[in-house]
């Protein structure tokens, strides 16, 4: 049986969706868990997530449309356990049209290490502006938590912490990003654990000289200028995978 998000959705952000999963994945930022999702371009109310699986194996079929609530609309299949995470950040963030929870390894430390400052080292790195926001879930839901925010009043907690950010730590479990597109998401996610891994080597070798604020803003406008670029260019490796 074939299950699709609407007739109203271009195949091709179905499609883009789904290449999404699987860049993610090829470039480490997704293992068997994360997962990343789209608002629903006809209805702001609504966003398109995969169903409860690996990302690396999302097909088009595997697409679902969620409500606010973090309701399914289109089928019953599985759902991921955290899609609060995105239903609530969609609703706290008009501009947001894409997001990505993920448990990128080099991330983690910084969730957990309180004296650590997660801020852009790196050019590539702007979006971090003046450092990533901190969301440590004892605060909302005390000390027994399996950490995984498994309802709307978690996702609007950690939407909250997140504020008009870009990434939020979550302590002990990774970090969410946000983006106007899915190139846009997919590019904040990767180059996040990308500062994490330059910044733990940094650390190592002394003390740090962060972007400033300046810095930040003016590299990440020239970057996401050229989104386009490494957006082909990942689409094109995780296409010759599936082939492959």
């Amino acid at each position: 049986m074939s299950f699709a998000p609407g007739r109203s959705v271009d195949p091709q952000l179905i499609e883009d969706l789904v290449d999404a999963n699987h860049i993610l994945y090829n470039e480490r930022v997704l293992d068997a868990f994360g997962h990343v999702s789209v608002r629903h371009p006809q209805r702001p109310d609504r966003f398109l997530l995969a169903r409860n699986m690996a990302p690396a194996l999302v097909g088009h079929d595997d697409i679902q449309t969620f409500d606010l609530d973090g309701n399914v609309t289109d089928d019953d299949r599985r759902v991921y356990l955290e899609r609060f995470i995105h239903s609530e950040i969609y609703r706290a963030r008009p501009d947001v049209a894409a997001v990505v929870h993920s448990h990128s390894l080099s991330v983690v430390p910084f969730s957990v290490v309180k004296a650590a400052t997660f801020r852009p080292i790196f050019h590539m790195c702007g979006f971090l502006r003046d450092g990533a926001a901190h969301f440590e879930i004892r605060d909302f839901a005390g000390e027994s938590t399996d950490l995984l925010v498994r309802s709307g009043t978690l996702g609007a907690a950690l939407a909250k912490t997140l504020g008009d950010g870009n990434v939020v730590l979550m302590r002990g479990h990774g970090s969410t990003v946000v983006g106007a597109t899915l190139a846009q998401v997919v590019y904040r996610a990767i180059y996040t654990e990308i500062n994490a891994r330059l910044l733990s080597d940094a650390l190592r070798l002394g003390d740090v000289e962060y972007l400033s604020s300046a810095e930040a803003h003016a590299t990440m406008t020239t970057n996401e200028g050229q989104l386009e670029r490494p957006w082909a260019l990942w689409k094109s490796a995780a296409k010759r995978i599936r082939r492959d």
